[in-house]
């Protein structure tokens, strides 16, 4: 036998993740992902209309779950995705070099950000209710309290511009407050997404609580913005006439709906997406004489 010199490259086809599972679309489609130059990188599976039901029938149900844990215990889990993401570093800062076209330096800054942003998000678990809730003064002899609570299912398109560390900037307040989410990954760069989901697999995070689909954006947005158990929208992914017939469509069942805008993903985040995607519950009780 003589000695082999080379060997044919093994392109990888990546799989859906939803309800802590990797399925294949219910289509049985992919698509080519290619890199800034045209390369062929991989497979991605081409999501369907099905595949965005089943995906918010697996967020509902792990919702429960979710939203009843301690505060605490989601920091630390959000804190255990920064610490198995930082050791994969190497692949992502290949992943988000390739998705977007940049220097291994510049694809190095994305990803520590990213990874420094689960950790500011964690912290925020525990605390996000000072800043959201309280005693409230009223004219009579009860307390009068508020206290934040999570909106439910929402649904999140990630930033078309930025692949993996926009798609941390989205993901990672909903979760925090006890939201479980359905996202759709950046449309030509769903590569990182689709990496991020095997990390997720493999902490403690609760199948469920995050499902990632890959696909058209306009596709997979339609149904998750008309469906009667997604609670809120997160257009970020979204152009100005997709996220015109995205509300329309989210008024039908009055989901909260987080317009697309220009976004610095690299500045630092503030409170804001932790507080959009919460409700506050007042609580009234008669003070003892």
């Amino acid at each position: 036998m003589s000695e082999l010199t080379g060997r044919l490259s093994v392109f990888k086809t990546y799989k859906l993740y939803v309800g802590g599972k990797f399925p294949r679309s219910e289509s049985g489609r992919v698509y080519e992902v290619t890199d800034s130059k045209g390369t062929w990188l991989a497979n991605a599976p081409l999501a369907s209309r099905k595949d965005a039901r089943d995906a918010v029938v697996a967020a509902r149900k792990a919702f429960a779950g979710w939203s009843g844990a301690t505060a605490y215990n989601r920091g630390q889990i959000l804190y255990r995705i920064a610490e198995m993401l930082e050791g994969r570093r190497d692949q992502f800062v290949a992943e988000v070099a390739a998705a977007e076209g940049l220097s291994k330096a510049k694809a190095t800054a994305q990803v520590d950000a990213a990874i420094d942003r689960w950790v500011w998000y964690a912290g925020w678990s525990d605390k996000v209710a000072q800043i959201a809730g309280g005693a409230n003064p009223v004219a009579g002899p009860y307390f009068n309290l508020s206290s934040p609570e999570p909106t439910g299912v929402v649904a999140v398109l990630a930033p078309q511009d930025s692949s993996f560390l926009g798609l941390v900037s989205v993901i990672a307040p909903a979760i925090v407050t006890g939201n479980t989410v359905v996202v759709a990954a950046a449309e030509n760069a769903p590569l990182p997404a689709l990496s991020l989901a095997e990390v997720l697999a493999t902490s403690d995070l609760p199948g469920g609580v995050v499902n990632i689909l890959s696909g058209r954006t306009a596709e997979l947005a339609a149904p998750l913005a008309a469906h009667q158990d997604v609670n809120a929208l997160d257009l970020a992914g979204a152009d100005d006439a997709l996220a015109k017939d995205l509300e329309t469509a989210a008024a039908d069942n009055l989901k909260r709906v987080l317009r697309p805008s220009a976004v610095n993903w690299t500045a630092a985040p503030g409170t804001g997406r932790l507080l959009t995607f919460l409700e506050t519950k007042t609580v009234w009780h008669p003070m003892g004489v």
